[in-house]
C-alpha cells in the first residue's frame, strides 16, 4: 500500500514553495532595479556630456533656467499659453537625434503622472542655484574655472517632488537652504533628490562620474501636501554651505 502525503508535509512542501517564490521575485526585482539603475546612469552621463558640450560653446554651463520663465535647460513654450515643449530645452540641440533627456526607467514606475511641472526632464534635476545659475543671478550660469571640486560638486541627481497625489517630476536638484544674492544661506527648502533606488539616489558630478549615494537627512517642509521622507526624497552630503551643491565652498 502507497503512503501518501501527511498534512504537516504538505504543510512543510507548501512554505517551501512560498519561500522560493519569494526569493525568485525578489532576485528579479532586483535585477529589474539594476537594470534601471544602469540605464539612468547612462542617462545621467549623456546629461554630463551635453553640459560639457554647452561649456565648449558659451564658455558657461548650461542656463537653468532664462528670465522670461519660458525656456529651461530641459525644455521650452514659445509664449506663455503654449504647451511645453521637452525638445526646446538649452540642452535641447546636444542631445543628438532625440533632442530630449532620457527618461530614468526606475522614475516611471514612481511617477504620479498628469500634474507633472513641466513634463520632460526625465526624473533628474539640475543643480540650478550654483551651476545652472550663482546665487549673485539665478539666470547667469557658473563658470567651470569656479568650480573648486568638480568631483565633490553635483550637477545633476535623480529628483522627484512629493505631492499629495503622488510623485511628480521636478528639473532641479534643491540643497537644504535658498541663498540670498551675497551667498549667505537663508530658508529652508523642500527636497526632491530622489533615492529610488533601493534607498539610494544618483548624482552626476561636474567631473562627469555618476555615483549612487544614500539619504542623510529629510524634512517635513513640504508645500504641496506630499511626504517627503515616506516618498524616499530628502537631502545627501555635508550640511555647511550648502555642501555638494555649492562650487565654491
Amino acid at each position: 500500500m502507497k503512503r501518501g502525503f501527511t498534512l504537516l508535509e504538505l504543510m512543510v512542501c507548501v512554505a517551501i514553495v512560498a519561500t522560493l517564490a519569494l526569493v525568485v521575485f525578489q532576485m528579479a526585482g532586483h535585477s529589474k532595479m539594476r537594470a534601471n539603475q544602469a540605464v539612468s546612469t547612462l542617462n545621467l552621463r549623456s546629461l554630463v556630456l551635453a553640459n560639457i558640450g554647452y561649456v565648449a560653446d558659451y564658455g558657461t554651463y548650461c542656463p537653468a533656467q532664462e528670465k522670461k520663465n519660458r525656456i529651461r535647460w530641459h525644455g521650452g513654450r514659445d509664449g506663455w499659453n503654449a504647451t511645453f515643449d521637452p525638445a526646446k530645452g538649452f540642452l535641447s540641440p546636444y542631445f543628438g537625434k532625440s533632442d530630449r533627456v532620457g527618461v530614468c526607467p526606475e522614475f516611471r514606475d514612481h511617477v504620479g503622472g498628469v500634474d507633472s511641472f513641466e513634463n520632460g526632464s526625465g526624473g533628474y534635476g539640475y543643480n540650478a542655484i550654483y551651476i545652472g545659475g550663482t546665487p549673485a543671478d539665478p539666470f547667469v550660469p557658473e563658470r567651470p574655472s569656479n568650480v573648486a571640486d568638480p568631483a565633490r560638486t553635483l550637477m545633476f541627481a535623480t529628483t522627484a517632488l512629493a505631492r499629495k497625489n503622488g510623485l511628480q517630476e521636478y528639473p532641479f536638484a534643491e540643497p537644504r537652504r535658498s541663498v540670498t544674492p551675497n551667498g549667505e544661506l537663508s530658508y529652508a527648502l523642500q527636497p526632491s533628490v530622489h533615492f529610488r533606488f533601493g534607498g539610494a539616489a544618483l548624482i552626476a558630478w561636474c567631473d562627469g562620474h555618476i555615483s549612487a549615494v544614500g539619504m542623510d537627512d529629510s524634512s517635513n517642509n513640504n508645500y504641496y501636501g506630499g511626504s517627503n521622507k515616506g516618498s524616499g526624497i530628502g537631502f545627501c552630503g555635508p550640511m555647511d554651505g550648502n555642501g555638494w551643491w555649492n562650487p565654491r565652498r
